[in-house]
């Protein structure tokens, strides 16, 4: 078998005993923070599909503009027509209306907004370094500023919501959830739906259930490795590889090649791509007509103003009709000018993950993360967890993201058959170095370890650059240079 058994008890947290909502004596609680977000109507999909007992009841969407909060509830309201017992929708721009007596908590918000995440992408490569949202550069100023911004929140959750289990997608999910977990210990996870979508990929490819397959995953968010896919305890991978066909119908061979994932005998998550191919992927993104991020805030300026007056409308059903046509462009541009790089060929597919988005993606692993929890209905998935003992070479509080068993005690990572190989050890203990330092610098103020993070950073290389990089981020992003304003402790590092 991939596991043994859990390497640590995470966590054992006394929640309310949620399995009396079968009995109708309470209500279970969702609160989601960025609930006008883009992924809001894929979680609410998902609950629709979510038939167990007990489930969830009320869904409370907190954002702070009101305008998207009204839009998504009117697509909500569409999606939950003929359903006579949807969860109930509540909307909220008051933080501590979201979350008082919440079970669960999804916390989805981007500081800084899209105009936050192009200064992210633009100010390293106007420095010919990679601009991208969660690795390199743009993920240590993303993290600068969130990290204030989400360690304050983890304290008013610990304050309302004392039971509550806590699941962050807000990114770099891999620092936000070290830094909430400093607040409210091991009842935060973090979910990235990679991995779990690669496993669905393989089934598809191969024809088998991807009930039956457990994968062999190591690494850190947006940093990791499938060491084996094993069905019914036998190695598919390598049969995987070693077929032009089947390599070739992953999505992972347009963005490295088929030759280089042979080479490696591993199928990296794809955001290796830039470390692998880093010189490929900066001149790939120079060369295109925009960064990812000006092209989505150009995307939801467009779906917002138009999806605005369609809101209010009784059905809401337009709005949801202008929501699946965004999100399919969406998904087909993911990685687009990526893939094929590599190769210098063009790459075909059409989205992301080839999956059902709301299944497969970070709304169908965030609901059966609180099924295993509410129902104990134990279920192995790969998450972002505390790391204990799971490898020895990180300490023992960082986060990384391994395959745990969750069920109604918490959170479990387990034992690894192997530890990481030398190639991988030695860049996640890199990484996990710089996030760490851009935690300390986030809560502290401390220009220095701001500064030694960005020269740090594998994909930096170079002392002058990573200053220059943190000037950069504090003259063009005002969260950012707030993180460094005076009178905080540690300011000026």
């Amino acid at each position: 078998m991939v596991h043994d058994a859990p390497t640590d008890l995470l966590c054992y947290v006394p929640l309310r005993d949620l399995r009396r909502a079968a009995a109708g004596r309470i209500t279970v609680r969702l609160a989601i923070l960025g609930g006008g977000g883009f992924r809001v109507p894929y979680v609410y999909e998902a609950l629709l599909r979510d038939r167990g007992v007990p489930r969830i009841d009320e869904v409370r969407l907190h954002d702070t503009d009101a305008g998207r909060l009204e839009v998504m509830a009117g697509i909500l309201t569409a999606l939950a027509d003929g359903a006579g017992d949807a969860p109930k929708v509540i909307t909220a721009t008051g933080l501590d209306r979201a979350l008082d007596g919440a079970d669960f908590v999804f916390a989805a918000i981007r500081v800084g907004g899209t105009a936050g995440r192009i200064s992210d992408e633009r100010v390293a490569l106007d420095l010919g370094v990679l601009g991208q949202e969660t690795t390199g550069p743009g993920g240590l100023a993303y993290g600068l500023r969130t990290i204030p911004v989400m360690t304050r929140l983890a304290r008013r959750i610990g304050a309302l919501a004392p039971d509550a289990h806590v699941i962050n997608f807000t990114n770099p999910a891999g620092m936000i959830t070290e830094a909430m977990q400093a607040v409210l210990g091991d009842r935060v996870l973090g979910v990235c739906d990679t991995p779990s979508g690669l496993g669905t990929r393989v089934a598809a490819a191969l024809g088998l259930d991807p009930s039956r397959l457990r994968l062999d995953y190591v690494g850190l968010n947006h940093l990791g490795w499938t060491r084996r896919v094993l069905h019914d305890g036998t190695d598919v991978l390598p049969a995987v590889l070693a077929d032009d066909d089947l390599l070739g119908s992953l999505e992972e061979a347009a963005v490295f090649g088929r030759d280089w994932l042979r080479d490696l005998g591993t199928i990296p998550n794809e955001y290796l791509y830039y470390y692998y191919f880093n010189r490929e992927a900066v001149r790939a993104t120079l060369d295109a007509p925009s960064t990812r991020g000006e092209f989505l805030a150009a995307q939801q300026a467009a779906f917002y103003d138009r999806a605005a007056p369609l809101a209010n409308r009784a059905s809401g059903a337009a709005a949801l009709a202008l929501w699946r046509e965004t999100v399919a462009a969406r998904s087909a541009s993911y990685m687009a000018e990526m893939k094929g790089a590599a190769t210098g060929e063009p790459a075909g597919g059409d989205g992301h993950t080839g999956a059902d988005p709301v299944d497969e993606g970070y709304a169908g692993v965030a609901v059966r993360v609180m099924a295993a929890i509410s129902r104990d209905e134990p279920a192995t998935m790969i998450l972002n967890v505390r790391n204990g003992t799971t490898v020895p070479a990180l300490p023992p509080d960082a986060v990384v993201e391994v395959p745990a068993l969750v069920d109604a005690g918490g959170v479990h990572p387990l034992t690894l058959p192997a530890q990481p190989d030398l190639h991988q050890t030695g860049l996640m203990q890199q990484v996990k170095a710089v996030e760490r330092l851009t935690i300390r610098a986030a809560l502290t103020g401390s220009r220095a370890d701001a500064a030694k993070a960005f020269a740090l950073h594998p994909l930096v290389g170079s002392v002058p650059v990573g200053r220059r990089l943190l000037d950069g981020y504090i003259d063009r992003v005002p969260e950012v240079a707030a993180v460094f304003a005076g009178g905080r402790p540690g300011a000026g590092g």
